[in-house]
């Protein structure tokens, strides 16, 4: 078992191995929804048991090969075949790494009781498979290896039921379709549970006491309460008859316990009770009303996500009145099954529906663009950000994601698909676009008569700011967090989130984009024309104004403000200086610096007149140095601006070309105070691949093993140098499985975007949880 899917780290192209259940509750949860934490055993992790099964049963020798073409009509053969598969494989034997694999990420939750979820992908299912949400039903189990290892084979066998295999046959579905993972999540003691049912004629809400078995069950009949949609109004309920609950071992004091049901758990390991309810009690509705409003409340959020249709399971974890409403299930009609026409790869996150305006030509930039609209282009250069406020999506023909266009619509919230090959021929302007930023897809919505998720998504408004919602739909992101030693930063540029990634829990700036920042003050010119043409006060004015905004609202806490770093002078900004053609390698970062110093000699004196203003918490660094000799000069430069005045001020610098990686210690001694890797650039010079080519992606991969010996080299020599070691790429925020590594190596410090804060801040809570963990064992040993 290589490893587990954690909830919060499930990526696009995982969905088939972790299933539409485990990959839609992902979306929601990194989202910022509240969802029951939980990681995936993959569908690989069958397909490899089932093929080490060593039956010497010709049928069960072929799994999971096998297309088990039988007669469905004759039901003692159907009984049979399905019993005998069912047995081998409960009576097999888990391997006992996968097992401890799975028990000891179970323990994290401190838990005693789990439930096993089956998460299904089924490929080139027809349009007309039916929903198979109850086909296949979840296991209960102790936190304890026999009864995981026994609950994981009861789950896997359920493919193999006789009514299983009869909705395969019936259904064209052979059994090299079916991949079948397992949602492992923690069950806690519940004060309620229930469903919520939405769509266009209503809302529906039911409820009854403990967890949501009794219902599933039909044990119980719940309370309901009858939903006004558009205003949120309770316009009737009834009163269920509810005289038992479920709760996770004899948790209700005094109760008259009785048994479970054999059906709803493993016959060997149940790890839960159920209870009577007290007659007054039952005269009770489940809910209280202030957990009616916040099931409400996260229903009206949702419909942005999942239409006008859907059905949600949820829990109120905790005891008595005190407790937290979580989701433990998605559905929703139009999240299954649909054709887009347009693929790309997924590079900012949410869905949006809108007019398309196509732009042919990118060096013809508009005054302005239309607001609310996607903008079909085929790049995007970092000086049309002061346009992007505008537009509701963004589909580019190139790029990756790392790319101008990705790194600006994840800064912004705003949804957009990048490297969508032919798109400003394939689109026309005006056409109405369904943009899905999670999955990389684009749809062309049909003015009448369209059904299924895009029609129901045509129906809806496009939000007026697209700035908000994507970066986290539930505020504020800081509750319910666990404490972390590794710092946590944010990349910023645009002075207009600050209130937004104020309330979030980040330890100050880890990257101010510089030249993203300054675009929005320079009016089209380039800052030698501003300095050519008399107006370096009026620039030195507005650039420092920029800086105080961040240093102000972030104070105490620091702000990395990076200086300039243009890969190229940018075509629409008019410069009059000669400068040659250039590239991704052209005259960038600190060399730019020495052959034209006025520009950089502004920005010190901007920063300057941040700290004379009493803000001592800005530090810069400097960004793609190639040779010490830069950064000497550079360092220089800064004495003289007085900077280092002020004892809080730090000089750090950029670890992103990868002569640093032989040089480190040079630039330590020539005044480097930390440093702050770039997995962007440090990618693209180790692997030879340009960052803005989508179609290299495959290649372009901060995962590569070039790439991260390299940057724990680097953290490594931070260490043994005594500076900080920060990193700023998107590297953590693209592929979260780096945390660990990252928490491992000791880094300082981390910096993602504002759209990825939760997430990251869960990840490294779980990274330094296990790596507690790890030692204590050690220590006990």
């Amino acid at each position: 078992m290589d490893k587990l899917y954690w909830l919060d780290q499930i990526k696009l192209q995982d969905r088939a191995k972790v299933g539409d259940k485990a990959f839609y509750l992902s979306r929601i949860m990194q989202r910022g929804y509240p969802v029951v934490p939980g990681f995936v055993v993959s569908a690989e992790i069958l397909r490899e048991f089932l093929e080490n099964l060593n039956s010497s049963e010709s049928l069960v020798a072929d799994l999971p090969h096998s297309s088990l073409h039988l007669d469905v009509a004759n039901w003692r053969q159907l009984q049979q075949v399905a019993g005998r598969l069912r047995q081998e494989i409960l009576t097999a034997t888990v391997p006992q790494d996968w097992v401890n694999t799975i028990f000891q990420a179970a323990r994290e939750w401190q838990t005693s009781c789990l439930i096993l979820r089956p998460t299904l992908a089924v490929s080139n299912a027809t349009p007309s498979m039916k929903n198979i949400s109850g086909l296949l039903e979840s296991v209960f189990c102790q936190c304890e290896p026999e009864a995981i290892a026994f609950a994981l084979k009861r789950t896997w066998s359920q493919i193999f039921r006789a009514r299983s295999l009869l909705y395969w046959q019936r259904a064209g579905i052979n059994l090299q379709q079916i991949s079948l993972a397992v949602l492992v999540q923690p069950v806690e003691n519940a004060i309620a549970s229930g469903l919520l049912s939405a769509n266009s004629s209503g809302w529906e809400i039911e409820a009854t006491w403990g967890l949501g078995i009794a219902i599933a069950l039909g044990e119980v009949q719940p309370d309901v309460y009858y939903i006004q949609q558009a205003t949120g109004i309770v316009l009737e309920q009834q009163l269920g008859n509810k005289m038992l609950a479920y709760g996770v071992d004899d948790a209700a004091p005094g109760a008259s316990s009785q048994p479970v049901p054999k059906s709803a758990l493993t016959p060997d390991h149940t790890c839960l009770s159920t209870y009577l309810i007290q007659e007054a009690q039952q005269k009770q509705y489940a809910l209280q009303e202030e957990y009616v409003q916040q099931i409400i409340a996260l229903g009206t959020q949702l419909v942005s996500e999942l239409g006008k249709s859907f059905t949600i399971k949820w829990t109120i974890a905790g005891q008595n009145t005190s407790g937290k409403l979580y989701i433990t299930q998605v559905s929703s009609p139009h999240i299954i099954h649909h054709r887009h026409f347009i693929r790309g790869i997924g590079a900012a996150g949410g869905r949006v529906v809108a007019n398309a305006l196509v732009i042919n030509n990118p060096q013809n930039k508009p005054e302005e663009l239309p607001k609310g609209v996607i903008l079909v282009i085929a790049a995007i250069a970092p000086d049309w950000l002061p346009l992007l406020h505008q537009v509701g999506g963004i589909i580019t023909e190139q790029g990756g994601l790392t790319s101008h266009a990705a790194i600006l619509a994840r800064e912004l919230g705003i949804a957009a698909v990048v490297n969508a090959t032919s798109a400003t021929t394939l689109i026309q302007t005006g056409e109405r676009l369904l943009l899905d930023g999670e999955r990389g897809e684009v749809y062309r919505i049909k003015e009448e008569g369209e059904s299924g998720r895009a029609g129901e998504m045509e129906k809806r408004k496009v939000p007026e700011n697209p700035l908000h919602s994507p970066i986290s739909p539930s505020r504020p992101v800081t509750s319910h967090l666990p404490m972390i030693a590794t710092q946590l930063l944010v990349n910023l540029s645009q002075s207009s989130l600050i209130e937004q990634v104020q309330s979030f829990p980040v330890d100050g700036v880890g990257l101010l984009r510089s030249e993203l920042m300054v675009l929005n003050i320079l009016s089209g010119q380039h800052p030698n024309s501003w300095i050519l043409g008399g107006r370096q006060a009026e620039l030195l004015e507005l650039w420092s104004e920029q800086i105080m905004q961040f240093a102000r609202a972030f104070a105490p806490k620091p702000v990395f403000y990076r200086s300039l770093d243009w890969p190229q002078d940018l075509p629409s900004l008019s410069d009059n200086l000669q400068s040659s053609t250039q590239s991704m390698l052209g005259e960038r970062g600190t060399f730019s610096y020495l052959r034209n110093p006025a520009v950089f000699e502004l920005e010190l004196q901007a920063l300057a007149t941040v700290q004379q203003a009493g803000y001592s918490n800005v530090n810069l660094m400097l960004p793609f140095v190639r040779t010490v000799e830069e950064f000497v000069f550079c360092r220089r430069k800064v004495e003289q601006a007085l900077l280092t005045e002020v004892s809080q001020f730090q000089l750090w610098m950029m670890a992103e070309v990868p002569s640093v990686l032989f040089l480190l210690p040079e630039y330590v001694k020539a005044g480097a105070a930390g440093i702050s890797i770039g997995t962007n650039d440090l990618t693209q010079l180790l692997l030879g691949v340009d960052r803005e080519q989508g179609q290299l992606g495959k290649v372009f991969n901060e995962r590569h093993p070039a790439v991260m010996s390299a940057i724990a080299q680097l953290i490594q020599m931070a260490k043994s140098a005594g500076i900080p070691c920060s990193i700023c790429g998107q590297a953590p925020a693209i592929y979260p499985e780096i945390i660990d590594k990252l928490v491992e190596w000791g880094i300082s410090s981390i910096s993602v975007e504002p759209e990825a804060v939760e997430r990251t801040y869960q990840a490294i809570a779980r990274a330094e949880q296990r790596l507690i963990l790890a030692a204590a064992r050690r220590k006990l040993n």
